[in-house]
Parts: C-alpha cells; structure tokens; sequence
C-alpha cells in the first residue's frame, strides 16, 4: 500500500466516524441511515488500495450513494458488475445494523444493477480501456457517504435534509474532500451533478483548486438519457481537464 493509499483510507475512516456521530433528528422524512463506509469498508478499501494513483490530479465527485450501487459494494457509482468485472473488486459486505425492509444490502450478491453507476463506469472503459489508464488522472470519490431513506424506503438525496442538519453534514464532509484533495495533490475538483458543483465550488478556493461540474447519470434526468457519455465528455473538455 502507498503511503498517499494509506491517507485515503485514514480519511475514509475519520468521516465515516465522523458521518456516524450526526444526528439528523430536524429532518422529519429521513427514516433510515446506511452509512457503506462502516459495513462495507473492505471493497470500498480495496479499491482505494488498488486504483488511488499519485498522478490523479483531478477528482470527480459524486453527490452520496445510490442505493444499488454504493449502498451495495462501497465504491462510488459502484454498479455490481463493473464493480467486480472492470475494477477487480469484490469484497465481503455486512449488513447495515438498521436495515430497512425495503431497501436489503445484498452486496456482490444484489441482481439490480445501477444505471448511473454503468454510466460512468461504461464510459471510463470505454475511453480508457483499463482502470489504470483512467487513475492515472483522475480520482472518483463521493461527498457525502450516507444513504438516507424514508419510512416507505424512498431514497433521499442529502439536499432534501433540514437546513442545520445540512449545514452539519457538509461540515463534516467538506472536511473529507479537503484532506482528499491534499492528499492527491489535485488541482481539480469536477462535481457529478448540481449538488456536488456546488461543494466543489464551496471547497476548491480553500485549496487553491479549480472547481467545475458536468451532468449527473442519472436515468431520472431526460438530459442524461440523451447520452451521457458524450455530453460529460464535452463538458470535461470545454473545461480542460478530459485526459
């Protein structure tokens, strides 16, 4: 393991911690809280340990985990299967200690497949051809690591907590993408939709870093479903960071 592998890892675990010790009790809809850094640690560690790259210089970051990808193998946008076929990785997954009904983490063993997860994946292998190729310039982390849902199991995205409990949580997670940036020495932070643009936005000045924002994958997005690829492919050229 690289000693900048080694500080991933350490800021994995200290907002994991950290993410755990919120409470969210002003936000009445929130139901539910998995946290994938604690119960799947080990794949979202061994893709630390097999992708981060001292080269990377250049972070895509992603909003919180979808539950079908993340929630399932700990990895950013981590579809099952390109997880496992593409990035080599497959680990043992626990069971969150509050899991709702609706929502089971199955781990390597989920049949759903996430579609914006195969999106970005798909189009580093497509353009890339091999991770290494990829993590030789850029990095994929996501902002916030907790999975919040409803009573009924509806997935919440972070933007939809009360506003203290917001402002909290992006404390603790602006905190986590500063010291990742340190670590890697980028020079670019690239949010994945609107709500990690603007965190990207809020945290580059601090480091003297350069912050932009392409569009999410997600299938709700009619815009996305236009082809992703090629839409995030032009606007990481249009701001000078497609290697």
């Amino acid at each position: 393991m690289s000693a900048i592998q080694a500080e991933l890892i350490a800021i994995s675990r200290q907002l994991a911690a950290d993410a755990d010790a919120l409470s969210f009790a002003n936000s009445a809809a929130v139901h539910t809280i998995y946290n994938p850094l604690v119960y799947a640690r080990a794949p979202h560690e061994d893709y630390i340990q097999r992708h981060a790259d001292a080269a990377a210089r250049i972070v895509l970051v992603g909003m919180n985990p979808g539950p079908f990808g993340m929630a399932q193998t700990g990895v950013p946008f981590g579809d099952v299967a390109t997880v496992r076929d593409f990035l080599g990785v497959e680990q043992p997954v626990n069971a969150p200690p509050n899991m709702h009904p609706k929502r089971p983490v199955l781990g390597f063993a989920c049949p759903r497949g996430e579609v914006s997860g195969q999106r970005v994946w798909g189009w580093v292998a497509a353009r890339y051809q091999r991770p290494e190729n990829f993590f030789r310039h850029y990095w994929i982390a996501n902002y916030c690591p907790l999975v919040f849902m409803s009573q009924s199991g509806a997935n919440l995205t972070p933007d939809k907590l009360a506003r203290d409990d917001l402002r909290a949580l992006e404390a603790v997670c602006d905190a986590a993408l500063q010291n990742t940036v340190r670590a890697l020495g980028a020079s670019h932070l690239i949010g994945i939709g609107a709500f990690a643009g603007r965190r990207c936005a809020a945290v580059a000045p601090t480091l003297g870093a350069v912050a932009g924002q392409i569009l999410h994958p997600s299938p709700a997005s009619p815009k996305a479903n236009r082809g992703w690829a090629s839409q995030a492919e032009a606007e990481l050229q249009q701001q000078g960071v497609l290697r």
